[in-house]
């Protein structure tokens, strides 16, 4: 090292003093690991704040400097700023020594220390100052020069450098070394035989020392050394523990709390800390024993680290052999002590049982770097003493990670200290990996049904995966960050980075145990096994309700999910084998109920003993493929898990907060009321746990909406969906629509969570955190659903496909601004041009019957998603054409109408009746003094009935405005197909029904406070609706109107168009082209009423034979022997174009059972019921057909809503209808047109399926216009 003038040493000397005795750093100096080396000292040109503050390293926050790394990084206190360094490599032990003791104002002659170890005093020639103990540190800094790089050491530079090293003397006593009796009574005798070689020498003065500590009860031979006095004398105090760190004050964030350390020359209570105060405001951790065993581990670290400072002070002197072999073995020599002491050899034998004194330096990261790789070096080829040594360090590690909490940064340093041991290796092998594998906790076996929750609190590697922020695993983290009197979001989020920050580094040490596991070859089967034993024992995890003190936690998962996820970012799908799940040697367990996607457990266990036969296929599963079905399925079992529970808890604080404002608004009806205690008690209850609740969500929040995590989960599901698409179509990327019709049986056979759990995250992430959604991996998400989407029977699962539409719906601009570039890749994907639209069409009929219990409620939500989509997608150019086929000519719009009407006249009357429900409750309110008179168990029944008919009606209004927005703008674009006959006349009294409820005699019963409350608009709603009239305005559709004699008046008419005038809704020349409609229509109601007039006394003689015969007014069916009044078949609406079996071909698109019938109503040919059957028509032919249509029937299920009462208006049977999705007439065995009058039978339309047919027969020609029915079936030729 190059020495310093005499004017460099003044200036920093001038620097130093005018900085202040605050500035001097109040930690040790000795860097407690030396993986990154600190750089030489800065130089100080100038003094004041500003050159202070410019120390790039003080800025480094702990996770990211490499001092703070180590743990001895601390920010200055004083006002001026932060100090420099003081110490550097070249920096020699007794300038620490004496840095540590002037901080616990010993008195320390700085002359003996110069005597014993500094040969030249460089600084001899410079006046002689007045300064404190640092200047004279910077002068001895300097005077340990290196001696001239040509000179050869002698043997007595040698010895110097030994006793330099141990600190000892066996010439004269000291203060500052440890006098040596027996070797200085030796080298008195026979000096040269005294040591055979510097490695004799060196075992002899160790052996002595540490005899000297077994030997001496009362005094302390380590106390004569100034730097090794500290932590002794620290352990000894009777009412303090040595801590791991000392962090800031309780307030502060996790990411600025101080790091203090303590260990061989570095720690003192007061110093480390910065004074009692800090040290008493935490808790205390870790101890260091105070023992024999302590003192000399503490100087045989002292030892070993100088080596390290000497090596750094002269490297040009210690690389030459002779000293580097001299090194060397004072490193070997201090290792192998160390190994005595910790076996107990010198003192007592202690057992693997007893608590390592290691493990407290290790957690401080106290030791010398190299310490602990060369223990591990030195002992691993013996393996009793390598367990006798390092299985109470590993048990401390793990008692350590136990005790530790993410309040603050204590929790990393058990993880970091197991991380470097696992990653020593010598050659090939990780010895401390061998032995982690081998410990009886490594997988222990399950005990009870928890067996989830028993391997993390048993296993090993369970205490170090169990960090976690969420509240109900860790209630240390939402009491120091989140109890403060107000939660704010700015708050919130940067406690939310900081703990994202912790977590990270935690995982990326857990990560690299299981990592070095994995890498040794001998313990990297029981590394798989403990990854899928994770997975096999947190099944139930999955479960909509699991008992979560059965399975791990949520912060367990997640942690061990991360970990999984770093293992599976270099894998190729190429290396994955698809069938896995199904290999004889799947290490992953699947229930056997596990429901598949498109496949039940008969045709999977048909397929793999196809599959295995003689010789079975599967090849010896791989790493880069059990990896990834762990992940996969670590996937399914934490992140999805967890996402479900934050939902719960957002609805929990919704309800709550409902709660309490309901309690509050409703205080003055029940303050005075003997239930007053009980209200109060509630409202006090409901508060705190909504405070709770709220401090958990900001847990969650930190937990769960974690960025990077959620970018890495939505990765691996691209890498998943790859997989699935290459199973659809090996022509991956290059897929074509649609895909074979045979379904693979690979992709029918795999567990159906594959699929919908991507659904779900995307749902999940599209929610909360939409801005992630943006990856390379984005392109395959967009495919994947439009491939699954457009191949709908690829799924068996309906409410799969529906979770598939429910995150396009969400992606829509209209629900989330925010992903509308994801919903336009969906929409311009060529794939989604010609088939989107059609596919999406079918399923909102095909929806109709899903099969479940709750599939009456769950259609209006599921074609409300597809509504919203259908608005978007008519928007682009590249579906409208799309559209308009569909329209013309498509095979699903006659069905997809017929489901959209009914389901706007079940929605709108179920909301409307609601409406006048919640108007009569409002009502009854307001005449205060009929409301008291009324007992208070009325009073709850109707408010509780208010409380329900609005949350009715907010929904179905919802639901309704949505089914008519759809109306409206279909109607706008196309009005040729709602004039088709079968369409028409339903669609005409659907209309007519609902401007009766708006603008009828009763609508001042839809009067109700705050209507937006309940999203009821009826001016927009009247708009729509009277729209939709002008819109199809024409010849047929007035026909239809005019035909409608249950709903339509001329006064309902006039009513609307007043309506119009007075509130503004339409134009004048909108409300004149209307009133034209109400004319037109008028003329042909008239004229229907003078042909009822003219036929209505037709004398018998005309009525034919078959009229005489049969009961006036019922008709049965033949399969099924229900009997069906004629006045529930509808009439058609006669126009010339009309055929026969339009009324049949209506009810073939809608549903084939009735909602309160015990068996399901078939379809079958209708005959009178009294004994003249034979001239019915039925045939073979229709029996045929009949029997064909109940094997088609018996798929459907039935549902419990009443029949509409007999002669009901034709809209409340189509509300019946609804409630078993069906069509008007309530799901009645066929729905039949009357006889029509005037005109000859026309030929019925040629259907693509079977349909019954209402043929009139005339048997003899006569002026009478009215005709015999002949029912039977005619199918296509």
């Amino acid at each position: 090292m190059e020495e310093l003038s005499a004017d460099e040493i003044r200036r920093r000397r001038l620097a130093r003093l005018a900085g202040g005795q605050t500035s001097q750093p109040t930690t040790p100096l000795t860097s407690p690991q030396r993986e990154n080396p600190l750089g030489p000292p800065i130089a100080a040109s100038a003094p004041g704040p500003s050159q202070s503050l410019g120390l790039n390293v003080h800025n480094m926050t702990p996770a990211t400097s490499p001092i703070g790394a180590s743990g001895v990084a601390h920010r200055s206190q004083s006002s001026e700023g932060v100090s420099s360094l003081s110490s550097s490599p070249s920096n020699s032990l007794e300038t620490q020594s004496q840095s540590l003791s002037r901080s616990q104002s010993m008195d320390i002659d700085g002359v003996s220390c110069e005597k014993s170890m500094s040969q030249v005093d460089v600084d001899s020639g410079i006046e002689n100052m007045e300064v404190d103990e640092n200047d004279r540190r910077e002068k001895r800094s300097v005077s340990d020069k290196e001696p001239p790089s040509g000179s050869e050491v002698s043997e007595e530079q040698a010895l110097q450098l030994v006793c330099k090293i141990f600190r000892v003397s066996w010439k004269d006593r000291d203060r500052d070394v440890i006098f040596l009796s027996s070797l200085s009574a030796q080298f008195k005798q026979n000096p040269k035989e005294v040591f055979s070689d510097f490695k004799d020498l060196i075992g002899q003065i160790l052996m002595e020392v540490l005899m000297m500590s077994t030997q001496t009860r009362d005094e302390n031979p380590f106390a004569s050394l100034t730097a090794t006095s500290q932590p002794i004398a620290a352990a000894r105090s009777p009412d303090r523990n040595l801590l791991l760190t000392t962090g800031s004050n309780p307030g502060a964030s996790p990411m600025f709390c101080g790091v203090g350390s303590f260990g061989a020359s570095s720690l003192s209570s007061l110093g480390a800390s910065g004074g009692t105060g800090t040290w008493d405001s935490y808790s205390d951790h870790f101890t260091i024993e105070t023992c024999k065993e302590t003192d000399m581990l503490n100087y045989l670290i002292e030892c070993f680290d100088r080596v390290g400072i000497e090596e750094k002070k002269a490297p040009k002197m210690c690389s030459q052999p002779a000293v580097s072999q001299l090194l060397s073995n004072i490193r070997s020599q201090c290792i192998s002590h160390t190994a005595l002491v910790l076996q107990g050899s010198l003192t007592q034998p202690r057992s693997v049982l007893q608590p390592s004194f290691l493990v407290p330096y290790m957690l401080c990261r106290n030791l010398p770097y190299g310490f602990m790789q060369e223990l591990v070096r030195t002992t691993h080829q013996d393996e009793e003493v390598f367990k006798q040594i390092f299985i109470p360090i590993l048990q401390g590690l793990a008692l350590a990670a136990k005790e530790c909490s993410l309040d603050s940064d204590y929790f990393k340093y058990p993880l970091m200290a197991l991380g470097e041991l696992c990653e020593t290796k010598f050659g090939k092998t990780h010895p401390v990996c061998n032995l982690v594998a081998s410990l009886p906790l490594w997988l222990p076996k399950s005990l009870s049904p928890g067996s989830g929750r028993e391997l993390q609190r048993l296993s090993y590697l369970g205490a170090f995966f169990s960090f976690s922020v969420f509240a109900e695993d860790d209630a240390k983290v939402v009491e120091k960050y989140f109890s403060g009197p107000a939660i704010t979001l700015e708050n919130t989020r940067v406690v939310s980075q900081s703990l994202q920050h912790y977590l990270e580094l935690g995982r990326q040490e857990l990560f690299k145990i299981l990592h070095s596991i994995l890498l040794n070859g001998e313990t990297r089967e029981a590394a798989l096994g403990y990854m899928a034993a994770v997975v096999n024992a947190n099944m139930k995890k999955a479960q909509m309700q699991t008992d979560d003190r059965l399975v791990s936690t949520d912060g367990f998962m997640l942690n061990f999910l991360w970990v999984l996820q770093q293992l599976s970012t270099k894998i190729k799908l190429e290396t994955v084998d698809p069938t896995y799940i199904f290999h004889p040697r799947c290490r992953i367990t699947l229930p056997n109920d596990e429901t598949r996607v498109n496949a039940t457990m008969e045709d999977v266990n048909d397929w793999l003993a196809e599959l295995y036969g003689d010789q079975p296929p599967f090849s010896e599963p791989k790493f880069p493929t059990e990896c990834f079905f762990l992940t996969l399925h670590a996937h399914h079992l934490s992140i999805l898990p967890s996402c479900r529970r934050y939902i719960r808890r957002l609805r929990a604080i919704r309800e709550l907060n409902r709660t309490v404002e309901d309690l509050k608004n409703n205080e003055s009806q029940w303050k005075d009321s003997p239930l007053a205690t009980r209200h109060r008690e509630m409202l006090k209850r409901c508060k705190t746990q909504l405070k709770k609740l709220v401090r958990c969500k900001a847990c969650a929040d930190a937990g769960l909406l974690d960025e990077s995590f959620l970018r890495r989960c939505l990765n691996f599901y691209g890498l998943l969906i790859q997989l699935l698409l290459r199973i659809l179509d090996p022509a991956y990327p290059d897929i074509t629509l649609p895909l074979n019709s045979d379904v693979p049986k690979v992709f029918a056979a795999l567990p159906e969570f594959y699929v919908e759990d991507v659904a779900e995250f995307l749902f999940f992430i599209v929610q909360y955190s939409p801005q992630v959604l943006y990856e390379p991996c984005t392109q395959d998400i967009v495919m994947f659903l439009v491939v699954m989407l457009c191949n709908q029977n690829y799924i068996r699962n309906p409410y799969l496909v529906a979770k598939l539409v429910e995150v396009m719906f969400m992606t829509n601009p209209a629900v989330q601004p925010r992903t509308q570039k994801f919903f336009e890749m969906i929409e311009n994907h060529p794939l989604s041009t010609k088939l989107l639209v059609p596919s999406l069409m079918k399923f909102y009929t095909d929806v109709e019957h899903t099969g479940a219990t709750s599939e009456f409620y769950d259609k209006f939500t599921i074609r409300y998603h597809i509504s919203t989509i259908f608005k978007s997608l008519w928007q682009n150019i590249a579906h409208h054409g799309t559209f308009m086929e569909e329209f013309n000519s498509g095979k699903q719009f006659v069905r997809y109408i017929n489901m959209l009407i009914n389901d706007t006249t079940f929605l709108l009357d179920e909301s409307l009746e609601s409406l006048k429900r919640i108007h009569e409750v409002q009502e009854e309110m307001k005449n205060k003094d009929q409301w008291d008179q009324l007992p208070r168990d009325q009073q709850q029944a109707r408010q509780s009935q208010l409380a329900q008919d609005e949350r009715v009606s907010r929904s179905y209004l919802a639901l309704a405005t949505e089914t008519v927005d759809m109306f409206h703008i279909l109607t706008k674009q196309v009005q040729k197909p709602f004039l088709r006959p079968e369409l028409g006349p339903r669609l005409a009294a659907m209309l007519n029904f609902n401007l009766q409820q708006l603008c009828g005699p009763k609508c001042r019963d839809l009067k109700v406070e705050n209507p937006e409350k309940y999203g009821f608009e009826p001016k927009k709603l009247l708009d729509q609706l009277t729209d939709i009239y002008l819109q199809l305005d024409c010849a047929r559709f007035a026909k239809a109107i005019a035909d409608d004699q249950r709903s339509y008046s001329k006064e309902l008419f006039e009513e609307v168009i007043s309506k119009m005038r007075k509130a503004g809704i339409k134009s004048t020349i909108a409300i004149e082209k209307f009133k034209l409609l109400a004319e037109k229509v008028e003329e042909i109601v008239a004229k229907n009423a003078r042909a009822e007039i003219d036929y209505s006394d037709a004398p018998d003689e005309f009525r034919g034979k078959r009229t005489a015969l049969s009961p006036p007014n019922s008709l049965i069916g033949v399969t099924s022997k229900h009997v069906t009044q004629k006045d529930r078949i509808l009439p058609s609406d006669g126009h010339p174009d009309d055929r026969p079996g339009a009324a049949a071909l209506r009810h073939h698109h809608g549903p084939l059972h009735h909602p309160a019938a015990p068996a399901q109503l078939p379809y079958g040919p209708l005959q009178p019921p009294d004994a003249d059957r034979e001239h019915a028509g039925t045939s073979a032919r229709t029996e045929r057909t009949d029997s064909r249509l109940d094997e088609r029937e018996t798929e459907q299920r039935s549902l419990s809503r009443p029949p509409p009462p007999p002669r009901a208006h034709p809209l409340l049977e189509a509300k019946a209808g609804q409630a078993s999705g069906g069509s008007v007439g309530g799901g009645y065995a066929v729905q039949m047109s009357e006889a029509w009058r005037g005109g000859r039978p026309r030929e019925p339309t040629q259907s693509d399926q079977t349909v019954e047919i209402c043929e009139v027969t005339e048997e003899e020609r006569s002026p009478s216009p009215v005709h015999i029915f002949k029912w039977h079936t005619r199918s296509k030729a």
